[in-house]
């Protein structure tokens, strides 16, 4: 093991706290941790900074950080010894954050003003998400994330450099897809020349057909989902095209203005969905690529039938039968089921249930984005959810393919069968 990463708060045990695994957004309710907290496999938790940051950075910024209290005082000082620990082990350390949730800690708290949330094309931000990201061209949100990149480097200057997660539009539910017509996004839009009122109009038709209009003969032959075959099927709805080109500079322009907040010395590593859910999601291989000092993709394989399965509601109101929707989903997404009978069959595993993933799925996906990232390193993250067994086939395929270039998330996962399994991967007899 040489890297490791944390976030910059402490947690105890409270009645009124978030769930600890998170539930991501109730299909993840199923999970259960393999390493205990507090004597429990799932348990509710209240969290506080690690530290106490600085006001004066977010004088420019409607949010602010969250504030210390007696659990800071208490237990604060635990992150700054688990860095002196790492290093002196020769260990790099980093903080994962969230780019555009304020405070940012942590996946499971926080979220943007009703002024800064991203809108569909009808206007609406749409039922709950598993993620609460803003709108990328919020002023306020991206004033927050510079001055919480140069809080984190004051407070920590130890640290190797930060992993940022959800750089971009989560692709998790459908609705999600059209984003962006915020009035932010809408600003910088209009200043790339793009026809806002085509967009709106293109973006609201191609939802319509995708929920509503939907056929088996539209669907029996659906390609492969890659750019070309994205930008071959959207060559009617230029104003969608737009909007995609959109979301990639809102996306590109954060990176750039996160990367310049931080040190020199320290690196920014964005994380990000595999191929091809990152085209619909806004994250710019490419473009990131020129800015950051790696990039991280999430092979968290139990999203991966929790997204097809929102998919596939929200295209099953047009003629086209369950069981085309989901075979042209498995293919379209390549990730390597079986063909399902019935898009029903798409469901969050449960914590003995193997991921339908398959090892090919994980090493085409991984392939192809190192290829859009030429030269800048991509980094394979697996997930230690799951029996170990299944566990182990997803991280050799990462491991393998990436050339040890791996990550492992999360350490609440990883019992001590499950360690001992990944040192004997990294270190075979």
């Amino acid at each position: 093991m040489t890297d490791i990463a944390t976030s910059p708060y402490v947690m105890e045990p409270s009645d009124e706290g978030t769930r600890e695994p998170p539930a991501d957004a109730e299909s993840g309710k199923v999970r259960l941790l393999d390493r205990e907290l507090w004597g429990r496999r799932e348990i509710k938790v209240r969290t506080a900074p690690s530290f106490t940051p600085d006001k004066s950075l977010y004088a420019n910024t409607t949010y602010q950080p969250p504030e210390p209290d007696g659990l800071t005082q208490r237990e604060g000082d635990t992150v700054a010894a688990f860095i002196s620990a790492a290093k002196k082990r020769g260990m790099k350390v980093w903080f994962q954050v969230q780019s555009a949730i304020p405070p940012g800690y942590r996946v499971q708290f926080g979220g943007p003003t009703e002024n800064d949330r991203p809108l569909g094309p009808d206007g609406e931000a749409g039922p709950p998400r598993v993620d609460a990201n803003a709108s990328l061209a919020a002023p306020d949100v991206l004033e927050y994330g510079r001055a919480m990149m140069k809080d984190l480097a004051r407070a920590y200057p130890d640290i190797d450099g930060i992993r940022l997660d959800w750089p971009e539009y989560p692709p998790y539910h459908a609705h999600a897809l059209f984003f962006d017509f915020s009035n932010h996004a809408l600003k910088v839009a209009r200043s790339m020349n793009i026809d806002v009122d085509r967009m709106r109009l293109h973006a609201g038709q191609v939802q319509h057909l995708l929920s509503s209009g939907l056929r088996d003969e539209l669907l029996r032959n659906c390609p492969e989902l890659n750019e070309d075959n994205l930008t071959r099927a959207l060559v009617q709805y230029p104003g969608v095209l737009d909007l995609i080109s959109l979301r990639r500079k809102l996306s590109v322009d954060l990176l750039t203005s996160f990367r310049a907040a931080l040190p020199q010395n320290m690196a920014l590593v964005p994380q990000t969905f595999p191929p091809p859910f990152q085209l619909l999601s806004g994250f710019d291989l490419a473009g990131a690529a020129q800015l950051v000092q790696g990039i991280g993709v999430k092979f968290y394989t139990m999203h991966w039938p929790m997204i097809l399965s929102d998919y596939a509601k929200a295209m099953s109101k047009g003629s086209a039968r369950s069981s085309t929707i989901a075979q042209a989903l498995v293919t379209a997404f390549g990730t390597g089921e079986n063909p399902p009978v019935d898009s029903a069959q798409f469901h969050y595993p449960e914590p003995d249930e193997i991921h339908t993933a398959s090892n090919d799925a994980i090493r085409q996906k991984f392939t192809t984005a190192q290829t859009a990232a030429g030269a800048c390193q991509i980094y394979a993250f697996t997930h230690a959810y799951g029996p170990i067994d299944d566990v182990m086939r997803r991280a050799r395929a990462c491991w393998e393919t990436s050339n040890g270039n791996m990550w492992v998330n999360r350490y609440g996962y990883m019992s001590n069968e499950k360690i001992t399994a990944f040192g004997e991967l990294v270190n075979p007899v």
